[in-house]
């Protein structure tokens, strides 16, 4: 698999991941709206961290560092938002909070 590919999907993995996150930090302060911003602001610093230790991994193995910081910077936000709505959803549904 080239490594751009490694990265990207690597990047969907990490937005499920950061959802999980954010919706456990929900289920720790029940408070929507300062769970959303606290949602935003864990997936951006979770998206900074990783990619530093992408970088690490993968410097040596692509023409250009930049490529590292861009690669899947939208389908990691994209997968982030549908996963963190969609959790979000399934917890309320099981504490019976919506029908």
């Amino acid at each position: 698999m080239e490594t751009l590919n490694i990265i990207y999907w690597s990047r969907v993995g990490l937005g499920v991941i950061a959802a999980l996150i954010c919706v456990a930090g929900w289920a720790l302060t029940n408070t929507l709206f300062s769970s959303v911003i606290q949602g935003a602001s864990l997936a951006i610093v979770f998206y900074i961290i990783t990619y530093y230790i992408l970088k690490m991994k993968f410097i040596t193995k692509v023409e250009k560092p930049s490529k590292l910081f861009t690669t899947g910077i939208g389908a990691y936000f994209l997968t982030w938002i549908v996963s963190w709505i969609l959790f979000y959803t399934l917890i309320l549904k099981a504490q019976g909070l919506i029908v």
